[in-house]
């Protein structure tokens, strides 16, 4: 485990265990039982669903982590970036899709990556791309397993189902020599624009619907889709009825959750395992205010879902033990390294001198995660461990 020789202990009346009192602020803390608890439903999930699980790395970008979410699956996983494919590959990862869109600049990378593992599966959706990939695979005589992206919806990336160039440029994909081609891939990105657990599931039905359509187009056309692949946090925790014709699914935030997932229904309060430990550096009682030494460098300046609570501020401030909750409290102003806590009533603040720590739940813990190089793992008020993500691209 990590060092933990830090300052700013704070006073016994936050009853906080001596361990977290000695670390240095602001860190990242991650509840290893609730990453068990979730990791475990998500996975019940999917087998109830009758679906593989291939869990989504980008929100932790940790190993541990990543074993818990393989933990009695096929073992597939996916990635955001092509440091997180070698990271994993380096721990024994061996059957890595990258969920994002090919760069073609890139190709070199792809194929050392390929030669590591047991399948090494890329996205492209653009006929410049196909072509990239057809020059490079008869230059190298070796093949490279290719997911056709599909936009569900989102309208973030991806080919139109319903359009006769999509079929067309998979037709083409198929019957480029160097390409293996291995199905279709959604995402419902659009998802986290839903207010209630009800605007999720009729999104989680869209996403099922968009691509098996497609993959059953494809199929009258006379190409084989061994894989229909779809996912998003929330429309797995609040999934479509059932998921015929999809063969995996891909679900990622679930593993720490954020405040995002809490506003939307997508999961509870209980289930968000990060959060950032800070410590209050200034105490305003003419201003209801306090300072932490948490800013835009440890929380992120994500509103998080401001289509449901338009004031909810950078984050949700809890005790240290994450038992009790202030939230009437707002984190309104983050600058590089200061946050300011506004509270209702300034006798508040009494309770909270200066050098008292604070958790904070974030908005976004995929980004909030990303800012941090150790991640120090609790049980309780006790650390147990310390987790070090890959970081980069």
């Amino acid at each position: 485990m990590s060092e933990a020789s830090q300052e700013g202990a704070p006073s016994k009346a936050h009853d906080v265990a001596p361990a977290l009192s000695e670390l240095k602020t602001p860190c990242a803390l991650v509840d290893a039982e609730i990453v068990e608890r979730n990791t475990s439903r998500m996975a019940e999930t999917a087998s109830r669903l009758g679906v593989a699980l291939r869990p989504h790395l980008k929100t932790h970008k940790c190993i541990e982590v990543g074993r818990l979410q393989v933990r009695g699956h096929f073992g597939g996983v996916t990635v955001s970036t092509l440091a997180e494919a070698r990271f994993f590959a380096d721990h024994g990862f061996r059957d890595i899709t990258w969920a994002f869109p090919l760069p073609p600049g890139q190709l070199d990378e792809v194929f050392g990556l390929a030669d590591r593992v047991d399948q090494f599966q890329v996205l492209l959706d653009h006929e410049v791309t196909r072509a990239r990939v057809e020059e490079e695979t008869a230059r190298r005589g070796r093949p490279l397993s290719v997911l056709l992206k599909v936009d569900c919806g989102y309208h973030r990336a991806g080919v139109d189902p319903r359009d006769p160039e999509s079929l067309a440029l998979a037709q083409r994909i198929v019957a480029t020599p160097g390409i293996d081609f291995r199905g279709v891939l959604t995402h419902a990105g659009h998802s986290y624009d839903a207010r209630t657990p009800d605007e999720i599931r009729i999104v989680s039905r869209q996403e099922r619907d968009e691509v098996v359509a497609f993959a059953r187009r494809l199929r009258q056309a006379g190409i084989e889709v061994p894989t229909v692949s779809l996912g998003s946090t929330p429309t797995l925790c609040v999934p479509a009825e059932h998921l015929e014709g999809v063969t995996e699914v891909r679900p990622g935030n679930y593993a720490f959750f954020d405040l995002f997932q809490v506003a939307v229904g997508a999961c509870r309060r209980e289930d968000v395992a990060f959060s950032v430990l800070a410590t209050v550096v200034g105490h305003y009682p003419e201003q209801r205010k306090l300072l932490i030494n948490a800013g835009a460098l440890a929380l992120s300046k994500d509103l998080g879902a401001s289509h449901v609570f338009p004031d909810g501020g950078f984050g949700r401030v809890v005790s240290v033990d994450g038992g009790t909750e202030y939230p009437d409290w707002k984190i309104t102003s983050l600058s590089q390294e200061h946050g300011q806590v506004i509270v209702p009533k300034a006798d508040a603040l009494s309770a909270f001198p200066v050098g008292s720590p604070l958790r904070i739940l974030p908005n976004h813990s995929c980004l909030t995660a990303a800012l941090f190089d150790v991640y120090h793992v609790v049980r309780g008020n006790e650390i147990i461990d310390a987790w070090r993500p890959i970081r980069c691209w």
